[in-house]
């Protein structure tokens, strides 16, 4: 049995940086192979190449046996290839279904088949058990939902072999459990996953063989039944790190403190206290309130009633002021919310 994706000496530079340095790897039908590597060790270059974003300075691809293209996507998507990106590539404004069917028919047709997309959009979310509204619009849904109608998008045009790049970057444990779940399906009926991460509990988790990458270039290929934590940590910074052991010390003077904060529909009568050199995590599935807490934890939103006092001040609605008291605010999107993508990285 021939394997459905083979990658023979992939090699990409850009000015004198080589971001592959002859990569060469296969894939086969119903396997979940997973690419390893730090951040800037290649990953995401090699699947572009893959998917036709970029095209290699030397190598060859070959999809089910047949050459192809470099540089194309629309070649590598009629080669059944998708690939769900870690930023997402949906319109917020679009619904679901439009968003799926972008692209799928020719602009010359005199009318949309909307019905007949609806129905086979509606038949793949059951089969892969992947459900999401056909007509909600994309910018109203979670970030879990979003990623569910990437791979339908993926699955829609016929897919056979997902790529997906760090799935789970933006998702809740919730999520990451829903979208295992997911790929467990989608192993089952045939088709062949690339799973990009940095996350070795996923990876051991999900994966069948694992290839890891460092500098550039691919410096291991090994089952997942025989790797663990260690040894795959090791393998990909090319040395042995310590087991972090934590100090206990004993926790400092209250720095943020709210109290009975309401704000209707997203958080009732809500009380925490934060001390210093404490970590305080807040759980739950999303849409919950969470997003409101960290909205008003960073000067974003402002209760309807209860207080908010930092350092034992009480703080108002302003970002500009909890910047200022030394408040840093990571969000749960930061690729569309955390930073203007147009901007280089300084001015960010």
């Amino acid at each position: 049995m021939a394997p459905v994706l083979r990658l023979s000496g992939i090699t990409k530079r850009f000015g004198p940086l080589t971001a592959n340095d002859d990569i060469s790897l296969e894939l086969w039908r119903g396997e979940v192979l997973a690419l390893l590597g730090e951040n800037g060790a290649g990953k995401s270059t090699l699947v572009s190449i893959l998917f036709g974003h970029y095209v290699p300075d030397a190598g060859t691809i070959e999809a089910f046996g047949a050459p192809l293209p470099p540089g194309d996507p629309a070649a590598a998507l009629k080669a059944g290839i998708g690939m769900v990106h870690q930023h997402f590539t949906l319109a917020d404004n679009l619904s679901v279904l439009d968003n799926v069917m972008l692209g799928t028919e020719p602009l010359w047709r005199p009318s949309s088949r909307r019905m007949e997309a609806r129905a086979r959009l509606v038949a793949t979310g059951a089969r892969f058990g992947l459900r999401v509204d056909p007509d909600a619009r994309v910018g109203t849904l979670s970030v879990g939902q979003r990623q569910r109608a990437e791979i339908l998008k993926a699955l829609y045009r016929d897919a056979r072999v997902l790529i997906l790049d760090e799935p789970t970057a933006v998702l809740t444990p919730q999520e990451s459990e829903s979208l295992f779940a997911t790929l467990q399906q989608l192993v089952a009926q045939g088709l062949s996953l690339i799973f990009i991460s940095h996350k070795l509990d996923e990876v051991l988790r999900v994966s069948d063989r694992i290839a890891v990458l460092r500098g550039g270039k691919l410096v291991a290929m090994l089952p997942a039944s025989q790797a663990d934590r260690a040894s795959l940590a090791e393998t990909m910074v090319g040395r042995a790190i310590p087991k972090p052991v934590a100090k206990p010390h004993a926790a400092g003077a209250i720095a943020c403190e709210i109290a009975g904060v309401t704000i209707r529909g997203e958080l009732e009568s809500v009380s925490l206290t934060l001390t210093a050199g404490e970590i305080t995590a807040i759980a739950g599935v999303s849409g919950n309130g969470q997003q409101a807490l960290a909205d008003l934890l960073c000067g974003l939103r402002a209760p309807e009633a209860g207080t908010v006092l930092l350092a034992g001040r009480t703080m108002d609605a302003d970002p500009h002021a909890w910047i200022a008291a030394g408040v840093a605010h990571i969000p749960e999107d930061r690729h569309s919310v955390g930073v203007i993508g147009e901007f280089p990285l300084w001015e960010n």
